[in-house]
């Protein structure tokens, strides 16, 4: 007999359309609030922006909509509210329709464009593959030992690749080792290592996550400037010291010494034309990221050189153009309207102003700032996490006399270490499916890592930052 009875799925499908419809009715009722009623201390334009910031907030954090979706709602409302194209005009606009529009073309989303196509094509002509088999390979007898060099290889690819991407292609290379691994506990820290990795090590570069991007954009909003060279002098010291407390981690709790791996990955680089041109156009990119301080070209129109050169060539095809991951790039897009609209309407002001921040001591501030971000990273996307945070962060920086370098550098790092559940980032995500780890792996790992990372970033990193010449 046929059950009439919903199975499991469709039932998990009706709970999420009840938590999207709850998610939507919470953001529709807080949108009329700041526009109903008198908010002490706040004009019609700052309210207006504090009606698109709860809408904000709350779909960021319920994803009733995509993340993507949201990004683009924020930048409609603040046309059809901010702007002189508002549908209920303004004294004093926040800014014009074309600025808040230009979120989408703004020069960090550009960045992550030219990043994003260099790393659609390290997959297309296998160099991530093969860079794998070179580093590891000599390893192959020393478990512990290749593990050091598959985080760090991990690491150095999420320079300039997604995290999400840089794990995918770590996995697809690893799982056949990982399988062919007789003790559990090993194959559970191999798997580790990879999120870990690819999570710490997009700390790296402005292109490597968004949260780095959002960070430049806010702080470029505000009259400052981060270079790529001076974003990876202050983020490389973090990285090394999580890295090898990370690797301790793992080798002492999962991989016994004296294991070996059976790695036997192919190696065939591929001397096409269309893969040396490709290989022309990132190495030249990167080379003008890396001397930027001398040149002078700014990264996003070092990246777009890349992105010129490599359709232009038809090293990249239309197709690939349109396999980029766009959804993110509108994310990033979105992050950067909200953050200049609380700006421009003084909403950051404001906020800022509810709460004495004076009489909190400078290094408890930066403490506290880097734990409240770092816990709701973990609870939400690092993405919609610094879209929240930064603009916030920034102008309580400037109302205490913070240096908001230091500020954005510290709030896109706190965002991108929240890693403790399987969807806090998809690399988490993707070493759970695996089932070689558990959820208690990934938040013992995800705490510790996580937790030491807060303590540097409040109390050491600021002072290494002046000493390195990142801040003044």
């Amino acid at each position: 007999m046929i059950s009439r009875r919903p199975g499991r799925a469709s039932l998990e499908r009706l709970e999420l359309t009840r938590l999207n419809a709850i998610g939507l009715l919470v953001a529709f009722a807080l949108f009329w609030v700041p526009l109903l009623v008198d908010v002490p201390n706040l004009d019609t334009t700052g309210e207006r922006m504090l009606s698109i910031f709860l809408v904000a907030l709350v779909l960021f954090v319920t994803e009733a909509i995509p993340l993507f979706a949201t990004a683009a709602l924020i930048i409609l409302l603040q046309v059809l509210m901010l702007s002189e194209q508002a549908l209920v005009p303004l004294a004093e606009p926040a800014g014009t329709a074309r600025s808040f529009y230009a979120a989408l073309a703004d020069p960090v989303v550009i960045l992550f464009l030219g990043g994003f196509l260099i790393a659609d094509g390290a997959a297309k002509y296998r160099l991530d593959r093969n860079l794998a088999s070179l580093v590891l390979t000599p390893f192959k007898h020393n478990a512990r030992t290749a593990l050091l060099a598959l985080m760090l290889l991990t690491a150095v690819l999420g320079q300039f690749m997604s995290n999400t991407a840089t794990a995918a292609t770590m996995f697809a290379v690893m799982l056949p080792v990982l399988h062919s691994l007789p003790d559990l506990r090993a194959r559970a820290g191999f798997a580790l290592s990879i999120p870990l990795a690819s999570n710490i090590g997009g700390l790296g570069t402005p292109v490597a996550s968004p949260p780095n991007a959002i960070a430049v954009a806010a702080v470029a909003g505000r009259g400052e400037s981060i270079s790529f060279v001076s974003w990876m002098l202050a983020m490389w010291p973090l990285i090394i010291v999580l890295l090898a407390i990370g690797w301790l981690y793992l080798v002492v709790r999962y991989v016994p010494k004296g294991l070996a791996l059976d790695l036997n990955i192919e190696r065939d680089f591929d001397t096409r034309l269309s893969a040396r041109v490709y290989y022309l156009a990132s190495g030249l990119t990167i080379l003008l990221w890396f001397t930027e301080p001398f040149h002078g070209i700014p990264s996003a129109a070092s990246a777009f050189v890349a992105v010129v050169i490599l359709l232009g060539s038809k090293v990249m095809t239309g197709d690939d153009l349109r396999a980029l991951q766009w959804p993110v790039l509108w994310l990033v897009a979105g992050g950067i309207a909200l953050g200049g609209g609380v700006v421009a309407s003084g909403l950051d002001e404001w906020l800022v102003g509810l709460v004495d921040w004076a009489a909190v001591p400078g290094v408890l501030l930066l403490l506290a700032l880097a734990t409240i971000t770092w816990v709701l990273g973990n609870l939400l996307s690092n993405t919609a996490t610094a879209n929240l945070i930064i603009p916030i962060g920034l102008a309580l920086a400037v109302s205490i006399g913070q240096d908001i370098v230091v500020v954005g550098l510290l709030l896109a790092a706190a965002s991108s270490m929240g890693m403790m559940l399987p969807v806090s980032t998809p690399p988490n995500a993707i070493a759970y499916a695996t089932g070689t780890v558990k959820t208690s792996d990934l938040a013992i790992m995800g705490g510790l890592i996580g937790f030491i990372g807060v303590l540097l970033l409040g109390l050491v990193l600021p002072h290494l930052w002046v000493l390195l010449g990142v801040v003044g």
